[in-house]
């Protein structure tokens, strides 16, 4: 269900909500005029009647049309929409402009003071668009201006650090993006008819695993294959993960930069399958960063996917494939590193030099967790390493290169790697990187940039469940088939990864790729 108001069907929303199904969660929000109060249509309260309900695709139409977030579904845990196209050009502006609007790893290099707000002339600048032009665009698609779009989503961020943490509500106002308290009080009134204390939940971070929140997701969420995914590439000391039954669980440190300062401790996430959301505990040193550590893990567990388009696509020729997610990263730079020592070989091989990286050069770090003592090799660390000393670990001349220039880009702020990164400018200046290829960029594109149309053509893992290994040029006919696939090539890498190899004894050749696909996956 597109996720815009013009497109919004008011009676399918309707039946949505009165059967509380979790995957349209984020997808609308229904507002109800004889309350004056918004939700989710996952929300526990008794339907309301259908003359007085109205929808909306964003949270911040729904405040703008005069309504409150709900106190109990609360409208800040359900998962982002993240919608991409590939042919309304006006459409591509106005979601890419949202897409950086909800990324708090960029609104400093889009405010003109530190302490500022991000402005929409710098988000026009990054988009190459006019102020004028994009307002227009954007207002059009979203019924709201950019600036209110950031508004209810600080607001909404907030709300959640508020009821879920301890924070003190000067710090919360300034990691939501708020210049200052006084701004960010008056707001708070003035949208909710509340003071932010009044928000406040008794014991809400009592738990001794530092701040805790919230975390929603839309159903179906194959939760045992990406922990799988992320257990076979795991770095001891650095991450652990618990796949076992009961409560699912990944753990890890973790090192940002906000503000001009580094920030580094630990965060675990617990899978709460039942309520299709995760819960995540923090340390205190990253309690000035949390809004950004929230956005990175919901990229890392792909939460704001949303399964119903994406299968819409890619059913047909992965139908075992409706609940994988894309994994991604909490640090693009570290990922990056990661995919240049895994070129060419095994991921246990790649994993055995991560390993050995880690040991040698991160950093030690105290947790409440005896698996996890140190944080990945900072960029500034492995820019400095010489080749003797990477050489020493069993990294060849040519990856050492490439881990360098790396690196060097990140620790100079030349190279960003995020999902507030453009695609096709980073992907270029990745290529140029000495030891970068088309394979490398993709990938990294694919987990650390969040875009869902990578297409690493070259890899030959996606060649043998492609079934186009034996072909003269199997990475053209790989782009080929994946062209079906679009918007959402990322996934179908995703899915046909985990497909089983294509059997050796001789087959009636298939009618087409997809057709392989599907019969290596029945003959499991």
């Amino acid at each position: 269900m597109p996720p815009d108001t013009a497109t919004i069907a008011p009676d399918a929303c309707y039946l949505a909500l009165k059967a509380r199904d979790a995957r349209f969660d984020g997808c609308f929000f229904t507002g109800v005029t004889s309350t004056g109060i918004y939700c989710r249509p996952v929300c526990r309260v008794k339907t309301p009647k259908r003359e007085n309900c109205r929808f909306f695709g964003h949270a911040a139409q729904a405040e703008r049309a005069g309504f409150r977030p709900c106190l109990r579904c609360r409208p800040e845990l359900a998962p982002h929409s993240v919608v991409w196209s590939i042919q309304d050009a006006s459409y591509i502006l106005a979601h890419q402009a949202a897409r950086l609007l909800d990324e708090p790893d960029i609104w400093e290099s889009m405010a003109p003071t530190p302490a500022a707000a991000p402005s929409v002339e710098q988000l026009a600048h990054k988009l190459g668009v006019s102020d004028r032009h994009l307002r227009r665009i954007f207002e059009a698609q979203f019924g709201v201006s950019p600036l209110q779009y950031l508004q209810t989503r600080r607001l909404l961020t907030a709300k959640q650090l508020l009821a879920d943490t301890s924070l003190p509500v000067t710090q919360i106002a300034l990691a939501s993006g708020f210049a200052s308290v006084r701004r960010f009080n008056a707001a708070f009134v003035q949208h909710y008819g509340l003071n932010p204390t009044q928000l406040r939940r008794d014991g809400a971070a009592a738990s001794g695993l530092g701040q805790a929140v919230k975390l929603g997701y839309r159903p179906p969420y194959d939760v045992p294959a990406l922990l799988g995914f992320f257990g076979k590439r795991v770095l001891h000391a650095v991450e652990s993960i618990d796949g076992g039954p009961g409560s699912p669980a990944i753990r890890r440190t973790f090192r940002t930069e906000a503000g001009g300062r580094a920030h580094a401790g630990w965060l675990s996430a617990e899978f709460d399958e039942a309520r299709c959301q995760v819960l995540l505990h923090v340390s205190d040193s990253l309690r000035e960063v949390l809004p950004l550590v929230i956005r990175r893990l919901r990229a890392m567990l792909d939460l704001d996917a949303d399964p119903k388009a994406i299968n819409a696509v890619l059913h047909a020729s992965f139908p075992e494939g409706d609940g994988l997610r894309v994994p991604g990263a909490m640090d693009g730079y570290e990922l990056a590193v990661r995919a240049v020592l895994g070129q060419q070989i095994t991921v246990a091989a790649a994993r055995t030099l991560a390993q050995r990286m880690v040991d040698r050069f991160g950093e030690p770090i105290d947790t409440p967790f005896s698996e996890l003592t140190r944080l990945f090799p900072a960029p500034a660390v492995l820019a400095q390493a010489g080749g003797d000393a990477l050489g020493q670990l069993g990294i060849v001349r040519q990856r050492q290169a490439a881990i360098v220039a790396i690196a060097q880009a990140v620790a100079d702020r030349r190279l960003a790697l995020h999902g507030g990164a453009d695609v096709h400018a980073t992907v270029a200046a990745l290529k140029e990187l000495p030891g970068i290829g088309d394979w490398t960029a993709q990938y990294v594109a694919m987990r650390a940039l969040r875009w869902p149309d990578a297409f690493p053509a070259g890899d030959v893992a996606l060649h043998k469940a492609l079934g186009v290994q034996g072909s003269k040029q199997p990475a053209r006919e790989a782009e080929a088939a994946s062209q079906a696939w679009k918007p959402w090539r990322s996934y179908a890498v995703i899915r046909a990864w985990s497909a089983s190899p294509v059997p050796a004894q001789p087959q009636a050749a298939p009618k087409s790729i997809a057709d392989n696909v599907r019969t290596t996956r029945t003959m499991r």
